[in-house]
């Protein structure tokens, strides 16, 4: 791409096994972008596709200086795909969609013109969605969990079409994460969000390359990377047996000592059994303890920012 083009919206695809459609992606999107009032540049990111897309993107840029190609050398995942392309891109705006054509090109525009209705987070929002009802019970169930985990509103119709600021890209830049949802990542900042809904189109072609084990990996990661409520789970836990085996325990003993008035007759193995339960309550407080100092060496790695300021006003 040519230097003297300032592009004011970069537009970061992920791509991966997408060559069957990806044509007519790309020609709806130019001629969206093309009508735009604003200079542009498309950024597609291969990630270390099997087919031929790596050559049709490359060809694309051949024809187009508004075009350029980040060629990954093998799969690191498109949350890892679209990192590489926030990173790299150049704009004043930065608009992240998918390449399978489930994104329509032809809300772009409502996005560029909240962003510059002053909005630095434009979020897409799926409505009329119609996926499987296992699929979006567990997409609720697991949002709704990880917003409170995570201590951030996170809407599980919302999704990866959106835009951010370069002011956002900036800070985004400084999270250094392996294990990552960009979005949450984006939401984390905490930055006002204004969206733009959406219904979603079918795939171009080829069927979703993200399986129900790739999804529940994705969940998980980004479950410990972007809360530390795992680590304190097992405090929870024994704060619950502990207390309950003691006092269970010395209502037995009392009992005991009182000739049974409460009929009980208890057996040497039920004693045992509670005396079990008091040492799991033990354990289970002990290993809580442990996860709050491994939760505090998690935050400390994870380098994020102390603070995001979204405006300063530092006069006099």
């Amino acid at each position: 791409m040519s230097s003297r083009i300032q592009p004011v919206l970069s537009v970061v695809i992920p791509v991966y096994n997408e060559a069957a459609g990806i044509e007519k992606f790309h020609a709806s999107l130019i001629a969206v972008l093309k009508d735009a009032p604003l200079t542009y540049e498309v950024l597609y990111i291969d990630d270390g596709s099997l087919d031929a897309s790596a050559k049709v993107i490359t060809g694309f840029h051949e024809a187009d200086p508004h075009v350029r190609v980040l060629k990954l050398t093998r799969n690191f995942g498109k949350e890892i795909a679209t990192t590489a392309g926030i990173h790299a891109a150049r704009g004043d705006a930065i608009l992240m969609l998918d390449a399978d054509g489930q994104h329509p090109v032809e809300a772009i525009p409502r996005f560029v013109a909240k962003w510059q209705q002053g909005a630095k987070v434009v979020v897409g929002k799926r409505i009329g969605r119609q996926a499987p009802m296992l699929k979006r019970f567990g997409s609720k169930l697991f949002y709704g969990l990880f917003s409170r985990s995570m201590g951030v509103r996170v809407d599980p119709d919302t999704s990866d079409f959106r835009l951010i600021d370069k002011s956002l890209q900036l800070e985004f830049n400084r999270m250094t994460e392996r294990n990552r949802m960009t979005r949450a990542l984006i939401d984390w900042l905490g930055y006002d969000r204004e969206y733009v809904t959406y219904r979603e189109n079918d795939r171009l072609a080829g069927a979703a390359t993200y399986s129900i084990r790739k999804l529940s990996k994705l969940a998980i990661d980004s479950a410990i990377s972007l809360s530390t409520s795992p680590l304190y789970l097992v405090a929870y836990i024994g704060a619950v047996v502990l207390p309950v085996s003691t006092f269970l325990g010395l209502g037995m003993i009392i009992n005991y000592a009182l000739s049974d008035p409460l009929h009980l007759h208890a057996t040497g193995g039920a004693y045992v059994m509670v005396l079990v339960l008091f040492l799991v309550g033990i354990l289970l407080v002990s290993q809580g303890i442990i996860g709050l100092y491994l939760s505090h060496i998690h935050t400390e790695t994870q380098n994020r920012p102390l603070y995001v300021v979204d405006e300063a006003n530092t006069k006099g």
